[in-house]
């Protein structure tokens, strides 16, 4: 195949599409490849899948600038193909702050941010549209305003921009590292260190493209500061501050560290069998989500520049769990 000869459409099931490099294609850029040969594909929708992984040159997870050399191997995963058009429902959502440029929200856990895989409906994403139907379109198709993400498990504050001016100004502040996002979470065991940093990159898990991993080859950099908080037989109560914004960082950097999330089933947080005590062996197994809490976000707005901050206290669910396990609350 020639480097501009074009591949074959996509199944919409989603799927692994592979490559073979062309001598005609020594010393092209990733992404520049992955374009030639996926014309009818966004070159922003490839850098996002290149960005999550899921591009992988030679067996491994590569950046869009590095080099393809002939005859090297690239493989594309393209996830299942899900219509962008949201249908507006009437969920309940708690605002934090309102103005003209923005919204803050404090999401639950439970609720999924974007339409994707087998989620179609019941998404923060329809509930925004909803709520307010001048968002449609902002930022990108689906999006509803959206800005960042937090799992479906996860609980805490989000911000959503009202206009595209803003979506952008506010993305940059998040490319620049410049949001201040802070964390709670209550983990397995109790850290040796006091406080730390954690600096693991962390990319897709070759033996399981659902799950990421941290020190994986090729994976992207990532950065998590820690603090124990509070400490009680067998857990821990920490504040994690991330620096950088992966897919599951929190999740990953936490069970890297020996210490996953209560709770968190996809990287070693469901110990429960080995808790002795009743009581909070039946708390660590009832909570049914990953024990995490975005608890603080700040930036500059977007239309002023002031600076914002906003807290968002514990869900009770959480409350709960650090409860019955013995700790104090928040």
């Amino acid at each position: 195949m020639k480097a501009a000869e074009r591949a074959p459409g996509l199944p919409k099931a989603g799927g692994v599409v592979g490559h073979e490099a062309a001598p005609a294609d020594e010393g092209l850029r990733l992404d520049r490849f992955c374009a030639l040969r996926h014309p009818e594909v966004s070159r922003s929708r490839l850098a996002v899948l290149i960005r999550e992984g899921r591009v992988t040159l030679d067996g491994r997870a590569a950046r869009p600038s590095e080099a393809v050399s002939a005859g090297a191997r690239v493989e594309i995963e393209f996830p299942p193909a899900v219509d962008s058009s949201l249908v507006p429902e009437a969920i309940a959502l708690t605002v934090v702050h309102e103005d003209q440029d923005l919204l803050v929200i404090d999401k639950p856990a439970g609720l999924v941010v974007h339409p994707g895989a087998g989620v179609r409906a019941g998404t923060l994403a329809a509930a925004l549209l909803h709520r307010d139907p001048a968002l449609l379109g902002v930022g990108g198709a689906g999006r509803s305003g959206l800005v960042h993400r937090l799992d479906r498990g996860t609980s805490g504050l989000m911000v959503v921009a009202r206009h595209d001016a803003a979506h952008r100004a506010l993305a940059a502040q998040f490319h620049a590292r410049t949001v201040e996002k802070i964390y709670d979470a209550i983990v397995w065991g109790r850290p040796r260190e006091r406080e730390g940093k954690i600096d693991l990159g962390v990319g897709r898990d070759p033996k399981n493209r659902v799950r990421m991993r941290a020190g994986v080859a090729g994976g992207r950099a990532a950065r998590s500061l820690y603090r124990v908080v509070e400490e009680i037989p067998g857990f821990a109560r920490l504040e994690v501050r991330i620096l950088t914004g992966r897919t599951h960082q929190v999740r990953v950097h936490l069970a890297a560290l020996g210490h996953p999330i209560v709770g968190d089933a996809t990287y070693g947080g469901e110990r429960s069998a080995s808790v002795h005590d009743a009581r909070r062996r039946l708390a660590a197994r009832a909570i049914g989500r990953p024990a995490l809490h975005a608890r603080r976000l700040a930036f500059d707005h977007p239309r002023t520049g002031a600076r914002l901050a906003f807290e968002s206290p514990w869900p009770e669910d959480l409350c709960a769990l650090w409860s019955a396990l013995g700790g104090r609350l928040p």
